[in-house]
């Protein structure tokens, strides 16, 4: 009777051993291996591209043209037919620690590259889906190409399947490359603030200084006697 218990016991103890050393997969049993579940997550990857090759997945493949910039890059200079969604909305919040953030970049960053002060835009993949099916084709356009890699990492984690970008942004687009609307090239868009006119004082400091040397060097006399005229310290 013991020998019996004992066989039964060691009988037992071996088939709950192998029911936890076997796999079922599709209908069929693999022994050795622990018993678990995989979920597998399927990803798209997002294919970058430099302007030629977007123009051929725009004309041949059919892809729409999704601009993520920032209001004000749009409005300088967009895409002709684009999509416009943001991944970056201006930050008009109150709080007292945003108020003196933007008080800050507006003396900064704002006064010198044009740049506005924003926040991630908590409804992009939203705004997105709403015009575009989870299987549309769509080429991510951004000014420096680190915007349209980030906007392609939300959507290819929200299930879209064919995303691509173009690598560097719009600033290495040659003009004449798209048809584009706007008050200036593609390429200049992200250009704002007293950067856009450091390049006019240059030009002008420049001749001034060019012309002052010509003409002390040919008319030396008549520039001694200006200088007489200068006021000394």
């Amino acid at each position: 009777m013991a020998g019996f218990c004992s066989s039964s016991t060691l009988s037992s103890v071996s088939n709950f051993r192998t029911s936890w050393l076997v796999e079922t997969h599709s209908r069929r049993t693999i022994p050795g291996k622990p018993l678990h579940r995989r979920n597998v997550n399927i990803k798209a990857e997002v294919t970058y591209v430099n302007a030629d090759e977007a123009k051929k997945l725009i004309a041949v493949e059919g892809y729409a043209i999704l601009d993520v910039r920032d209001n004000s890059q749009y409005n300088r200079a967009h895409i002709k037919s684009c999509y416009h969604v943001p991944l970056f909305v201006e930050n008009q919040d109150n709080d007292f620690g945003t108020i003196i953030k933007r008080t800050v970049h507006n003396n900064f960053s704002g006064l010198f590259f044009g740049l506005p002060f924003t926040k991630l835009n908590p409804d992009f993949v939203q705004s997105v889906k709403s015009q575009f099916s989870p299987e549309s084709k769509l080429l991510l356009v951004c000014q420096e190409g680190l915007r349209s890699s980030a906007a392609a990492n939300q959507l290819d984690q929200a299930g879209f399947q064919n995303i691509a970008c173009i690598t560097s942004g719009l600033q290495k687009v040659k003009p004449g490359t798209f048809d584009s609307v706007g008050t200036t090239e593609l390429q200049d868009a992200g250009k704002a603030g007293l950067v856009t006119v450091q390049g006019k004082i240059s030009a002008v400091l420049g001749t001034v200084l060019v012309c002052a040397y010509l003409f002390i060097t040919f008319f030396p006399e008549q520039a001694e006697k200006l200088l007489q005229f200068a006021p000394t310290s």
